[in-house]
């Protein structure tokens, strides 16, 4: 599969989450979107608010290990500026400039992590903390190319599969949904399957104005951060079906 191909299908990988039973099959359904996106790496770690953490991907092992025993989560880079930020951040823009990070980066390059990098934060409940990240070795216009073409997906991917990661932590209580109205729903309906606001609005035969507080309602009723963790939230919940 072509690096610069957007694949797979997001209902492909949706279905996958759908059908995983155990916290152990992500490992699986990653190193599966790994080979699809055709990308060196594919990581998911989540830390929740008591400091329990979760992670799978195709790191080296022997990465892995290391990260650990030298406490590198303590001065990483892509987990310090992605704690501080809601969107998702392209490794170049981070602060490398400290010795610490520098050398950080040189071992982790020398131990096969890829130059290039995607991360993407997410915000669960309770206080829960996770990252989505991509990483590959190729030039910066091959990375450009690959977040613009895949950035609204991977987005939508990372959150169904925190999604999927909590549904499944052992003795979790299921959250309580607020229902959307109809319009609410026709309007996430429309966002999801990639209308712009203009779009959504001159369909529904409404004004942009009004479009903002159906937005903003379900937002609201979701605990979303922003229009694009709202449909994903309601998309993982069952309130919208694309």
């Amino acid at each position: 599969m072509g690096f610069l191909e957007k694949v797979p299908q997001l209902d492909d990988v949706i279905a996958r989450l759908e059908c995983a039973e155990h916290l152990e099959e992500l490992q699986t359904i990653i190193e599966w979107l790994r080979d699809h996106y055709a990308v060196d790496d594919m990581v998911y770690h989540w830390v929740s608010s008591n400091g329990t953490q979760y992670g799978c991907g195709t790191y080296d092992p022997k990465w892995v290990a290391r990260y650990l025993e030298k406490g590198y989560l303590r001065i990483d880079p892509v987990v310090i500026g992605c704690y501080q930020r809601f969107h998702p951040v392209d490794w170049k823009r981070l602060d490398w400039s400290g010795k610490a990070a520098r050398a950080f980066m040189k071992d982790a390059m020398a131990h096969g992590v890829g130059h290039q990098g995607y991360s993407i934060p997410i915000r669960g409940p309770n206080g829960q903390f996770a990252l989505f990240t991509m990483s590959h070795s190729c030039d910066d216009d091959q990375w450009n190319s690959f977040t613009e073409l895949n950035r609204r997906d991977l987005i939508l991917l990372a959150h169904y599969f925190n999604q999927t990661a909590l549904m499944l932590e052992p003795g979790r209580k299921p959250e309580p949904t607020q229902p959307l109205s109809p319009r609410e729903v026709e309007t996430m309906t429309l966002l999801a399957v990639g209308y712009s606001r203009a779009q959504v609005a001159e369909t529904l035969a409404i004004s942009e104005h009004t479009l903002r507080v159906y937005i903003e309602s379900a937002r609201f009723k979701l605990g979303a951060m922003n229009t694009t963790h709202a449909v994903a939230r309601a998309m993982a919940r069952g309130q919208i079906v694309v």
